[in-house]
């Protein structure tokens, strides 16, 4: 069995995630400049044996494409290019930036942690990818 990888794109950054083996819990992996993402993803992903991956997609509250998807459009037609093999998923992200501040908040980082976009990113891939687990 392979794994899910979660993206999280942003223009600076790319928050990831992956689920275990079982496809079952969402963990957080890293965050990488998007520059670099498709030399990350070439190496992570045969290793890993990811079969899915899930990138976020921005809506607007009255559920329109937020401005962002002008950036991913073109990352998705390279992402399938580089990755034919690989099924492709979207899954909505609204409120996920905020629900991974929040659950920086609960879990007690400090004020300096908490300014860390990196782990912003991450989380908020994570928050992605378990709730696509949801829909599985």
């Amino acid at each position: 069995m392979g794994k899910i990888l979660a993206i999280d794109y942003g223009e600076k950054r790319i928050g990831l995630a992956v689920t275990d083996d079982m496809k079952m819990i969402a963990f957080g992996l890293t965050t990488v400049a998007t520059a670099e993402i498709f030399e990350y993803l070439t190496n992570y992903i045969p290793k890993e044996k990811v079969e899915i991956i899930v990138v976020g997609l921005p809506k607007q509250m009255d559920n329109t494409a937020s401005e962002s998807e002008v950036y991913i459009a073109p990352f998705l037609v390279k992402l399938a290019e580089k990755f034919p093999t690989i099924t492709l998923k979207r899954h909505d992200e609204r409120f996920t930036s905020k629900m991974a501040f929040q659950t920086m908040l609960d879990s007690g980082l400090k004020k300096k942690q908490r300014k860390n976009k990196a782990l912003v990113d991450e989380i908020s891939a994570t928050i992605i990818l378990q709730d696509f687990l949801k829909t599985l």
